[in-house]
């Protein structure tokens, strides 16, 4: 589908990550039709505004101008994602829960680190954590039974050498695309720990709580004005109904031995202390509200981070262990510790980042080290708000180049191993249109000669 088959996946992870608000579409400045259904497949539907949205992304994106063959692009890129997950149903190609809630959980990390963190991240949606990920599991499934499917459909595609050459041959000369300097950094990171004397305030504080309640106050009264849970605190601390698994174990276990109305002791979490009332339990589901309360981390504690990780960097250094299993093993940054400790590109996907986008807080200590170089311990504060430290290790640095087969063949072998899957998917989508139930608004029928391919 020309080059609209890579931005699909573009905007479908956009829309993953704002599909548990509506706002972002209903607040683009464009005028729309009354939005409604204009496809089907199977039980699979395509509605305006997912059009019109991915519209508006991509001319975001990419600048170009208005135009209504884009819209097809758009609508039969959308079309060709429920052809595979209708197709998918068919074929018992699913993914174990498992791997969706750690993809989940992925998702949840990059938007938090967009933002600012997650307290930002609940309060702007005025949602918990656990709330936003409910709402985002569909769509993450689904998208990951999509790239199963096209897995099944491309996974043995290969490209040769003579089809790479080919393919960098036949970009014209005044579109070889410039690179500027790009770097693979990795990082291992420690948090700074809570002292013991932190952890007994924050718990002090809820057994006072506590008192109050069972001597009479209101839970949800005392949830608003305490708990530092921003996406349940003005709810009266109400999370509304989990199953089992689905909340931390710490907090589920101390909900399933309550009765309804009963109220806990005080809970510790990775997020906290927790004091919670049980609401209500409905078969395998239980509704609870709590009040959260985070320790402080003191600054004094970040030495003992720093400690640690100057002895981690010396067995680096001494060869002692390798960087990529000191991450694994050390690291608290769970998005990089199982990639080696790399960072990845967030657009591409890649471990090359390019120098424009690196952390400004390291932009100027990467831009005077040398490859295979490790930082000391630096300080600096977490997207949502923990102080840490990291050392840097700068395994790569290119330097400003137009395109060319001997420094880009690994990029420009992706690029044409991309082209020919595409490909692969697009004869896929033409043979299979008819082998599942579709129905097509009459306003999109022509788009592509698609009426044509289903006959």
């Amino acid at each position: 589908m020309k080059n609209i088959s890579s931005f699909a996946k573009t905007a479908f992870a956009v829309i993953c990550l704002l599909a548990f608000t509506s706002s972002a579409y209903a607040q683009a400045p464009v005028q729309r039709k009354v939005d409604g259904i204009i496809a089907k497949v199977d039980n699979h539907v395509i509605l305006r505004s997912d059009v019109e949205f991915g519209y508006l992304q991509y001319l975001q994106q990419s600048k170009q101008q208005p135009n209504e063959e884009l819209k097809c692009e758009i609508f039969r890129s959308l079309l060709q994602d429920k052809l595979l997950l209708a197709r998918a149903e068919i074929d018992s190609i699913v993914v174990e829960e498992a791997l969706v809630a750690d993809q989940l959980d992925r998702r949840i990390q990059y938007l938090a680190s967009q933002v600012g963190g997650v307290e930002r991240l609940e309060q702007y949606y005025n949602k918990s954590i656990n709330q936003l990920k409910e709402d985002l599991r569909r769509t993450v499934r689904e998208q990951m039974v999509m790239e199963r499917m096209q897995e099944e459909i491309t996974g043995k595609v290969t490209v040769t050498p003579k089809e790479i050459r080919k393919y960098f041959n036949d970009i014209p000369t005044d579109s070889l695309p410039y690179f500027s300097s790009e770097v693979e950094l990795g990082q291992i990171v420690k948090f700074a720990t809570i002292s013991k004397t932190q952890k007994q305030a924050a718990r002090e504080q809820l057994e006072a709580l506590r008192k109050r309640i069972l001597a009479g106050e209101d839970f949800a009264t005392l949830a608003k004005q305490y708990s530092q849970d921003p996406g349940s605190a003005q709810a009266g601390g109400e999370l509304g109904f989990f199953k089992k698994k689905e909340l931390v174990p710490e907090y589920e276990a101390a909900s399933m031995r309550l009765e309804p109305g009963g109220i806990s002791n005080v809970v510790e979490s990775q997020f906290g202390f927790h004091l919670i009332q049980l609401i209500e339990r409905r078969g395998q589901e239980f509704n609870t509200r709590h009040i959260l309360i985070k320790p402080a981390t003191a600054t004094v504690d970040v030495q003992e981070a720093v400690a640690e990780l100057d002895s981690i960097r010396t067995l680096i250094l001494n060869d002692s262990i390798t960087f990529a299993q000191a991450a694994k093993d050390f690291s608290d940054d769970k998005v990089t510790k199982d990639n080696g400790g790399m960072m990845k590109n967030g657009a591409s996907g890649s471990n090359y980042i390019s120098m424009d986008q690196v952390d400004p807080a390291i932009f100027f200590v990467i831009d005077t080290m040398e490859v295979d170089e490790i930082t000391r311990p630096i300080p600096f504060t977490t997207a949502d708000g923990k102080e840490a430290v990291r050392i840097i290790y700068l395994k790569g640095k290119s330097k400003p180049h137009l395109a060319n087969l001997q420094d880009d063949y690994q990029r420009i072998s992706n690029a044409a191993l991309a082209e020919k899957r595409s490909k692969a998917v697009d004869a896929w989508f033409r043979k299979n249109l008819g082998t599942v139930f579709i129905e097509i608004d009459p306003e999109y029928q022509d788009c592509g000669g698609l009426q044509q391919l289903m006959q």
